[in-house]
């Protein structure tokens, strides 16, 4: 079974991610901070897949993602942002820091799945 880190500051989101995962068949481990990501992170825990949000409180999502390809065992992770942003400049932003690819929200069950097919290796 494939391992999922959600990072987003918002509990709605959390929630609804973690259900929609879940019932693709992955496991899911959630964060509401960068700061808490990086703490999972660096206690050893190796995700398949991250997916972050981009604006949250504190080390946001440019940022967690600078950090986390730092971490020796997040180098070639795959990273998604999760966004309400659709402007270029963010994702060029997201793109330079190490991220894979970006969904905007609210994103649908399918287009999520379509996604996680394309960047989880079998």
């Amino acid at each position: 079974m494939k391992n999922i880190l959600l990072v987003d500051d918002s509990p709605t989101v959390l929630t609804s991610m973690r259900q929609t995962i879940t019932r693709g068949g992955y496991a899911v481990e959630d964060c509401r901070s960068g700061e808490d990501a990086m703490k999972k992170l660096g206690s050893g825990y190796r995700p398949d897949l991250i997916i972050t949000d981009l604006n949250m409180d504190g080390m946001d999502g440019i940022e967690f993602i600078t950090q986390a390809r730092k971490t020796g065992g997040c180098r070639f992770t795959p990273i998604l942002i999760l966004t309400t942003e659709s402007g270029q400049d963010h994702r060029n932003r997201a793109k330079s820091a190490g991220a894979t690819g970006w969904l905007v929200k609210p994103v649908a069950p399918q287009q999520l799945f379509d996604v996680l097919n394309r960047v989880l290796p079998a």
